[in-house]
């Protein structure tokens, strides 16, 4: 079963503060590697997250920034790689959310939106990408969402939904233009998961009816996200680019 560990690996996470970018950090390095933890400035748990690293025996650095700037990622990048290892995987998690219906949402909520969530992942796609081509290997893994397949019923988020359909087939293309030059680029596409978004007791009515949309019940834990991810990083899925798993419980089969 060594195939699936990420040994002597050197890995990037955006988004490592906080939900599922915390628990994907965190599971890369169950399996083995050690982790650059990428998030904003004003991210309080990214720290949290690094600690629970080091207690894995495996080690971290906190990184701080906006992927929304290129030269935050470069200098982010570029210290993991020197304080840490040669960058081998990464993950691309950072991302908002929030809803308006589309007539009357100001082009500024649309406009950040997909700056975040669209442009933050191409920056960051770049910035590893840069490193790894030099060296002919690598693994890019991106978060998007079954919303980028599917509308979701109730949330009107036309914005959050364009964002995440525009990551997937960003993910394709990035894997497409760099197939011969050993980078491989896949993305993950989560269901409803039990974030501590999702986890308020003010949405309490609304996640009951996403837990009675999806056919098994329930929603994600962020462990279900995550080792998919490392599945997608390690070595057993090395015939793996241009996918987009979706791991949403069966929703989008309804």
């Amino acid at each position: 079963m060594d195939i699936f560990r990420l040994d002597r690996q050197c890995a990037f996470v955006t988004g490592a503060g906080s939900g599922i970018g915390r628990r994907i950090a965190i599971a890369l390095a169950e399996a083995g590697a050690d982790v650059g933890c990428f998030d904003l400035t004003d991210s309080n748990g990214i720290e949290t997250t690094a600690a629970e690293i080091g207690k894995l025996g495996r080690q971290s650095i906190v990184l701080r920034g906006d992927v929304t700037c290129a030269a935050d990622l470069a200098v982010a990048i570029d210290k993991t790689e020197h304080e840490i290892g040669p960058v081998s995987v990464a993950v691309n998690s950072a991302g908002i959310a929030n809803a308006a219906p589309a007539e009357n949402m100001e082009e500024s909520q649309w406009k950040q939106m997909l700056e975040v969530n669209l442009t933050g992942v191409f920056l960051s796609c770049q910035a590893e990408a840069r490193v790894m081509l030099s060296r002919g290997t690598g693994s890019v893994v991106n978060i998007a969402s079954m919303s980028g397949t599917i509308v979701n019923r109730g949330l009107s988020q036309a914005h959050y939904n364009a964002s995440k359909a525009g990551v997937v087939h960003l993910s394709k293309s990035l894997a497409m233009e760099w197939r011969e030059r050993g980078v491989r680029v896949n993305s993950v596409s989560p269901g409803y998961t039990a974030t501590p978004m999702n986890l308020r007791p003010e949405v309490a009515t609304q996640v009951q009816r996403f837990e009675a949309d999806t056919p098994l019940g329930r929603m994600a834990t962020t462990e279900e996200i995550a080792w998919p991810v490392v599945f997608l990083a390690s070595p057993a899925a090395s015939f793996c680019t241009g996918l987009d798993l979706v791991i949403d419980g069966g929703f989008t089969c309804w």
